[in-house]
């Protein structure tokens, strides 16, 4: 039983194992969003729970983030079983969003339409493009735009 006042305690990240001698990840709260994907689907981030993760904010007509799709999707296609990677896209319409992705050919990676700007707000997002990059407890490691060297070294490093 819980303390009032006292925060919730974290829950297991969906789908987790819950037999005997099975981890569980525990959902940080910082993993606590969800939306909707470029395909309409329903998201939620407590799915990334356990595993480092890069939140990358793009928008659709950004050429710096259009020069970074490559990165990312090599970063997905290296490391995509050890890192999650998740394009969060804004400050753009749903069919700018997918053209985007096509073009950058960085379909292997899932993106939410955050064309409402409520992610990018959660974690204080106000330029493109931008990496924010968690460790597996959900821990801030880098709130920044980073140069495709910079980059793909950081998620090699968290593959390791």
């Amino acid at each position: 039983m819980e303390e009032a006042g006292a925060p919730p305690a974290p829950r297991p990240a969906p789908g987790a194992e819950a037999s005997a001698g099975a981890e569980t990840a525990v959902v940080p709260s910082i993993l606590k969003f969800g939306g909707k994907t470029l395909e309409g689907q329903s998201f939620d981030a407590a799915s990334l729970a356990g595993k480092p993760t890069v939140l990358w904010f793009w928008a659709p007509w950004c050429a710096t983030c259009f020069g970074q799709a490559a990165s990312v999707a090599d970063m997905q296609r290296a490391h995509g079983d050890k890192v999650n990677l998740l394009g969060i896209a804004g400050l753009g319409k749903l069919d700018e969003m997918k053209q985007f992705v096509a073009e950058g050919d960085v379909g292997n990676v899932k993106h939410l339409n955050d064309a409402s700007g409520v992610v990018w707000k959660k974690f204080g997002i106000v330029e493109q493009s931008v990496y924010l990059i968690l460790d597996k407890d959900g821990k801030v490691l880098n709130k920044s735009w980073l140069d495709s060297m910079e980059f793909e070294g950081k998620v090699a490093e968290l593959a390791k």
